[in-house]
């Protein structure tokens, strides 16, 4: 994609949606590492229906390790993989307190120590909890970064990078959010809603989807 095409195709995702935001509910740093953790496999919606209660009690590495693994396992039954990712947030809280004084800190390196915490979840983190223009690839940027031809790769790693180098200022602090929830609502997986998309004519995709045929209302019975 062309550099002038690549800062149209942000400035149209910005008038979109000015203030983008993750759609995970946290009240704090530790409670969001937890929430991007558990949404691994699983959708968002999911992780904060499990989370509501759990973040009521449970603001700190500290009352974490507290509630242990079986108390956290209470609150994310419905969550896949919960006790493989119960035993990382006991785990990575623990970390916390031993290695960080129970602050998440604000390093990438520190951030993928901690069990359970990848890149992905990293640069979310560094994102959301301390503004930095990181792109945080998940399974949504893929697509739209390849599809779009926005930043095409193999793997995530190579879109992120080419996101990195591809996306200009002023957009490179809410990229992540604008590609993700235009994965998630417009470019879907199976079938793109190329319709109503408002980058349309500026993506690689062909052929484009067509709209939907509008079905005609049904006649009145006869009297």
């Amino acid at each position: 994609m062309k550099k002038a095409d690549v800062i149209d195709f942000y400035a149209r995702l910005a008038a979109d949606n000015p203030h983008p935001e993750t759609e995970l509910a946290a009240g704090n740093a530790f409670q969001l590492v937890v929430a991007v953790a558990l949404s691994a496999q699983s959708t968002d919606v999911g992780v904060n229906k499990a989370t509501r209660l759990l973040f009521e009690q449970v603001k700190t590495p500290e009352q974490m390790v507290a509630l242990g693994v079986d108390g956290l396992k209470t609150h994310i039954r419905t969550i896949g993989l919960f006790n493989t990712k119960a035993k990382n947030v006991i785990a990575l809280s623990q970390q916390l307190i031993d290695d960080h004084d129970g602050v998440v800190p604000n390093d990438r390196a520190a951030l993928e120590r901690l069990p359970g915490v990848g890149r992905k979840t990293a640069n979310v983190v560094l994102n959301v909890a301390f503004g930095a223009e990181t792109f945080a690839v998940d399974t949504h940027i893929f697509r739209v970064g390849n599809r779009t031809g926005l930043a095409r790769g193999k793997t995530p790693l190579a879109v992120e990078l080419k996101l990195d180098k591809a996306t200009p200022q002023p957009f490179r602090l809410h990229a992540h959010h604008w590609l993700i929830l235009h994965g998630r609502y417009v470019c879907k997986a199976r079938t793109p809603e190329c319709w109503r998309c408002s980058v349309a004519d500026l993506c690689a995709f062909k052929p484009k989807t067509p709209a939907p045929p509008v079905r005609s209302a049904p006649r009145p019975a006869k009297e």
